[in-house]
Formats: C-alpha cells, sequence, structure tokens
C-alpha cells in the first residue's frame, strides 16, 4: 500500500482569513478561508487523494477497498469511526466561546461523538490570544448567570500566545482561538460544539448565530485549566533531524520534527501515522512536500525517508 497525498476540505466560516490562500498556497475558491480540513473522513468533510493508483478517490472509498484496520493499524479497532480529524486554522477574527462534549453525552444527545483536542500555534500576532478554561472555578450556576448578564469574558482564562505554545482541550473545556492566530489542531473525528458566545455576530442569512447554553451549560468543566500551555517534551537533536514530543494522550500522540537533512521513519501494525507539513520543502519518500502538504502513511509500513529542509508534525493514535 502506498502513501497517500491527500487533497485538503476547506470551510469559508465568517472568521476565516487569507493565509491558507497566501502563504500556503492553496486554492480554496472562497475569499476567506477559515479551516483546512487536512486529514479527514467525516460526514462534514472528505479527503480525496492527490495522485498515485487512487488519485481523485475519497478516503472511505480508499478505506473501504484496502480494509480499515489494514491501512490504520489495530488501534483502529477500539474506535466505531475514522479515528481524528486534523485541520489548519487561520483565525483572521476571534471563534466563538465554545465547548464540545465527552463522548457519552456527545452520543446520547447529538448521535455523534465527543471532541478532545489540542492545539499548536504555527504562527500569531503579538497581540493574539485564546481562551483556555475558567481564571478560578465556579459553579455550573455561576457559569449560567455570567452567560445571562454578558460577563462571561470575566470570567474565562484569556492567555497570550506565541509560535509553538500547545493547549491540550479535554472535552468540557471552555475555549476559543483569537484573531491572529494561526493553529494547528489534532482532534477527535467529531463537529460537534456548543457555541456559548459569538460577540453579537450575525451569519451568512443576517441573523445570529445559535447558541446552545444548556448544552454548554450540561457538559462544560467551569474550572482552571490543568495543563501547561508548552509541548509535553523537549526537542531532541538527533543525526540530521530535531524531535519533539508535542502532545500524547489515549486519543492521539503528537510530534515536531524539523529535518535538516534527512529523517527515516517506518509505522507499526498499530497505528498509522499523519504527516503534516507545517514549514519548508523536501520529499516525502521521493514525492516532493511543501508548507501544507498532508500525507497519510499506512500502518505496518517498514521504511520511509523524509528528506530536505523541512519541518512537520507526525501524529499516531
Amino acid at each position: 500500500m502506498e502513501i497517500l497525498k491527500l487533497n485538503p476540505v476547506f470551510k469559508d466560516y465568517i472568521w476565516g482569513g487569507n493565509r491558507l490562500h497566501d502563504d500556503y498556497g492553496f486554492e480554496t475558491g472562497f475569499d476567506k478561508t477559515a479551516e483546512g480540513w487536512m486529514l479527514a473522513c467525516h460526514k462534514d468533510g472528505m479527503n480525496t487523494v492527490d495522485g498515485g493508483e487512487y488519485d481523485g478517490v475519497a478516503l472511505q472509498d480508499v478505506l473501504d477497498e484496502v480494509g480499515l484496520t489494514n491501512m490504520l493499524g489495530s488501534n483502529t479497532q477500539k474506535y466505531p469511526y475514522f479515528p481524528i480529524l486534523i485541520k489548519l486554522i487561520d483565525a483572521y477574527d476571534n471563534l466563538s466561546i465554545q465547548v464540545h462534549p465527552d463522548d457519552k453525552y456527545a452520543r446520547e444527545v447529538e448521535n455523534e461523538f465527543g471532541k478532545t483536542e489540542m492545539w499548536y500555534v504555527l504562527d500569531a500576532l503579538d497581540d493574539a490570544t485564546l481562551i483556555y478554561g475558567f481564571k478560578e472555578e465556579i459553579t455550573s450556576e455561576e457559569f449560567q448567570r455570567a452567560i445571562e448578564d454578558n460577563t462571561l469574558l470575566d470570567k474565562l482564562n484569556v492567555v497570550n500566545v506565541k509560535k509553538g505554545d500547545t493547549f491540550f482541550i479535554e472535552a468540557g473545556t471552555v475555549h476559543a482561538i483569537g484573531k491572529g492566530a494561526m493553529i494547528a489542531e489534532i482532534q477527535q473525528n467529531s463537529n460537534c460544539t456548543y457555541r456559548v458566545y459569538d460577540y453579537g455576530r450575525v451569519g451568512a442569512d443576517g441573523k445570529p448565530r445559535e447558541l446552545h447554553i444548556k448544552k454548554a451549560v450540561d457538559v462544560s468543566k467551569t474550572v482552571p485549566p490543568t495543563h501547561d500551555i508548552k509541548p509535553m517534551g523537549e526537542t531532541v537533536k538527533k543525526n540530521g533531524y530535531d524531535e519533539q514530543l508535542i502532545t500524547k494522550c489515549d486519543l492521539f500522540n503528537v510530534k515536531r520534527f524539523e529535518v535538516k537533512e534527512v529523517v527515516e521513519l517506518s509505522t507499526s501494525e498499530e497505528s498509522f501515522m499523519h504527516i503534516l507539513v507545517i514549514n519548508g520543502e523536501g520529499t516525502v519518500n521521493s514525492r516532493p512536500a511543501k508548507k501544507g502538504d498532508s500525507f497519510l502513511v499506512p500502518a505496518n509500513y517498514e521504511k520511509f525517508a523524509i528528506k530536505g529542509n523541512i519541518e512537520f508534525l507526525s501524529t499516531t493514535i
């Protein structure tokens, strides 16, 4: 089975900007583009394959032909769905303040899966901020009251961000990406979001965007964040490349590689590997690769080489 290069799926939410076009070179089809779904096998977005044996074929169709476990590895058997969704997010304006449910609540209420995610800050303006949990613990009743009397922003933990910061957003964490941040997001394969506050904005239909207050109060953990905002590991210098653990949890494991010459990698029978190029250019198994490119390496792939002056995030499960 060959390594698959994937075509992104683009979303034009109202807070998006132009960086996916200007900085990454994508022809998105939109004046403003909020998200590129770089690894997506979901009802709301599906990658197709770019080149090779399966050129133009939808990722789900490839999986149906090859077999989910053969392609993604034995760890996939723990999940009744494609395990993760990976995005590039360009926040030209503030995203809504939101929260995601856990699996139990989402399955019972939405017939969907929950959403734990992590953010890796690719770039940020000097004044860029994120909302990450609460300043101090409050009750659910106080949370509801703060929403109703428009004092919620006073309760939330606002963090100034810079390139390289990492945020682990467990289901139930109230959060928001602020304007000026460019983010790589690795998440459970879910699009289930409860919007808490939206700065009074209106959608394309001219009406205020829907809020989901009751559900948000039901699922939110109204406490300060418990995780640091830096990668979980230090940068380790190796022969021809640097390697760093970004996030490790029971849902996904993310590393950052900065290659100066070459790195040789492989996948186990347990998990595929996703490669998201975040800077520079080079080759992935001799195939040209540049900033923004997305590759899916099948499970049990014995050895492949990434060469050049190239930085990427690798994700396994």
